[in-house]
């Protein structure tokens, strides 16, 4: 149980992390690594939970996804519409990306999906290239579309 969460982590926060840059990005938010790699652990530990309850599979996305938007919400200047379509946008890359690698991995390996998925740290392997892709992609969104000054109010 101790080696599932930690590799969940391992790969999660990276992802979230990156999630979350790419949503501040996009809404032209200056990158404040501090926050949004803490706030990214937090998201992570929290969808870690409600993965592990009774809930239907796909609920931890609705929550991430929420959650972000509330965070981007309280924290920045960000309008409340804006925070929604960026967010959205960072998660539909991740998915994309997910889909994408995915699909490389399985047509390169030629391994059963199946089999894969049942090896929990090769899972999370196979992840870890679109999480530091993600972070990449805020990088150069960040870089290009230029951050506003006092869009944080913490």
């Amino acid at each position: 149980m101790l080696e599932k969460t930690l590799l969940f982590l391992l790969q999660g926060i990276p992802e979230l992390s990156g999630e979350l840059a790419l949503s501040l990005a996009l809404a032209a938010v200056p990158l404040r690594w501090g926050i949004i790699v803490a706030a990214g652990a937090a998201i992570a530990v929290l969808i870690y939970v409600i993965r592990l309850l009774p809930f239907t599979f796909g609920i931890h996305s609705v929550v991430g996804i929420l959650i972000m938007v509330l965070l981007i919400m309280i924290a920045t200047r960000v309008k409340t519409t804006t925070c929604f379509i960026v967010v959205f946008a960072a998660f539909a890359t991740l998915a994309a990306l997910e889909f994408l690698f995915s699909e490389l991995f399985f047509s390169v390996i030629k391994l059963d999906p199946q089999s894969v998925i049942s090896n929990n740290l090769l899972w999370k392997l196979i992840g870890m290239p679109q999480a530091i892709l993600m972070i990449i992609i805020a990088l150069l969104v960040s870089k290009y579309k230029k951050p506003r000054e006092g869009m944080w109010k913490i």
